[in-house]
């Protein structure tokens, strides 16, 4: 297995570990170019199919790459990015090395959550007092969020948040007194997630 599936991107050429990886590899290593890091395992293809349970995985490896060594940070990649070799994937690594410096400041010591908020059956809920409501509960505590697709008519919030780890508690705190005091609402709050909301960098194939 030649070609290189890619995990995310660090500084360093530090993380190793033996895992459940994807296309059932067993292993992740880190492959350098001057003090920027893939982490990758080794993959039969170049176009790997995204099996629920291989997405899974790719989630799963970067949240361990994150708590790796005390707490890692990582430029995730999407799912799917595999490379024929190691030097296709160090030709990456250098044409891409200020974006990734960038990305990397800008996510270093933080997380990605989720929040989605459902009203319940026959619940009537005003979407633009509900947003002003959350916004003000939680954005003085995260540093960035986005909006997300609204994929259900049920689905009345969507949002991903970047927090900061020393806020992570505030944060937790903050949506669980807004869960309650909103009973018409089904409150889904997941995470931590590896930053990719909030990561644009566009990589080999995928510029």
């Amino acid at each position: 297995m030649s070609n290189r599936y890619v995990y995310g991107i660090v500084d360093s050429d530090t993380v190793e570990f033996e895992t459940d990886a994807v296309a059932g590899a067993d292993r992740v290593y880190t492959i350098s170019h001057r003090r920027l890091g893939a982490v990758v395992s080794d993959i039969d293809t170049t176009d790997p199919e995204e099996t629920d349970e291989d997405a899974q995985i790719h989630d799963e490896v970067l949240r361990e790459i994150m708590d790796y060594d005390g707490g890692t940070t990582i430029v995730p990649m999407q799912f799917g990015m595999a490379f024929e070799g190691d030097r296709e994937l160090k030709n990456v690594l250098r044409g891409a090395r200020p974006a990734f410096r960038r990305a990397m400041n800008d996510i270093e010591g933080k997380v990605e959550l989720g929040l989605k908020l459902v009203r319940e059956e026959d619940a009537d809920v005003d979407r633009e007092a509900l947003e002003d409501d959350v916004a003000e509960r939680l954005e003085p505590i995260a540093d960035q969020s986005v909006e997300n697709d609204l994929f259900s008519d049920r689905l009345v919030l969507n949002r991903s948040y970047l927090v900061d780890e020393d806020e992570r508690e505030t944060f937790d705190d903050a949506v669980a007194e807004f869960e309650d005091d909103r009973d018409e609402l089904m409150v889904q709050y997941t995470g931590p997630f590896a930053p990719y909301s909030f990561v644009d960098v566009k990589i080999g194939a995928q510029q």
